[in-house]
């Protein structure tokens, strides 16, 4: 059995073993804030481009430089394309990208929320959209011809499926798992079926109803200009294609930069909406 003095002198040699921290590694690390990461990446890839078109790797005309993307835009931004300006090409896309997108979750909130709480709902919908959603909405474009022509109504139902689909499955996940104790302590407070619903159920979705709207935003994006490679007159995706039919690859690389440029502002606008929205998120 060990005596006092020898555990005292155990301890002592414990202490001395520990390394003590050094004042400098005890500092705080400085990190560079997101703004200038941001710039340097987009310079790193400026300078890439740069360097890469500028070997004669490549064959001129097959990936133009900045300085020749510029020119094409400022004469698309003067004489716009096919009759049309470079605005009305963007405008008419957002035009059938919003219209979709806001009648799919129109839709697809309500009953993704309803079959999240009603288990007889959910029951009878939930292998349906199971069995739909792998199916890439792509797939649906020459069944959307065929129905409903090569009209705006056409595009339009693709986009809103596409929305539907998304925002549907993220509200339902999000009311089928509200907490237990959260509904527990509801239900011993008395609260109706109605009040359950807005004040727990429906608080508990937002947040990931607002990663629905996200994703499903950005494949609408995604699918508007899918759906405007075929039989479209107008817009970015009709852009694009004609652009490459006649070999006019400034104007594809500009369209396609474009397209990342706006689906970059949307996600942003979502991400404001739901730090007002949610603030509680991740309290």
């Amino acid at each position: 059995m060990a005596t006092d003095e020898q555990q005292f002198d155990d301890g002592l040699l414990q202490k001395q073993r520990v390394p003590r921290e050094s004042p400098i590694a005890a500092r705080p690390k400085a990190h560079l804030p997101d703004a200038v990461l941001s710039t340097l990446g987009i310079f790193i890839v400026l300078a890439a481009w740069v360097g890469i078109t500028s070997s004669g790797l490549i064959r001129p005309g097959y990936f133009p430089g900045p300085l020749e993307l510029y020119r094409e835009l400022v004469l698309l931004l003067k004489d716009g394309y096919k009759d049309s300006s470079l605005w009305g090409h963007i405008g008419i896309s957002l035009y059938r990208t919003m219209i979709g997108f806001m009648l799919g979750v129109l839709v697809g909130v309500p009953l993704g929320l309803v079959t999240g709480v009603s288990r007889v709902s959910g029951g009878m919908i939930s292998p349906i959209m199971a069995f739909l959603r792998p199916i890439p909405p792509i797939a649906f474009i020459p069944m959307a011809v065929l129905y409903f022509g090569l009209g705006e109504a056409g595009k339009i139902v693709l986009i809103f499926w596409t929305s539907f689909n998304y925002v549907y499955v993220n509200a339902q996940a999000g009311a089928a798992h509200v907490p237990i104790a959260y509904l527990r302590a509801a239900r011993s407070l008395g609260l109706t079926q109605g009040q359950l619903f807005f004040h727990v159920v429906l608080p508990s979705a937002i947040p990931q109803i607002f990663t629905g709207l996200k994703v499903a935003m950005a494949l609408s994006w995604a699918v508007v200009v899918a759906a405007e490679l075929t039989g479209a007159q107008s817009g970015l995706g009709y852009m694009i294609e004609d652009a490459a039919l006649i070999f006019r690859i400034p104007v594809v690389f500009i369209g396609i930069m474009i397209i990342g440029a706006i689906g970059l502002c949307l996600n942003t606008a979502l991400n404001f909406a739901e730090a007002r929205f949610v603030h509680w998120k991740g309290r």
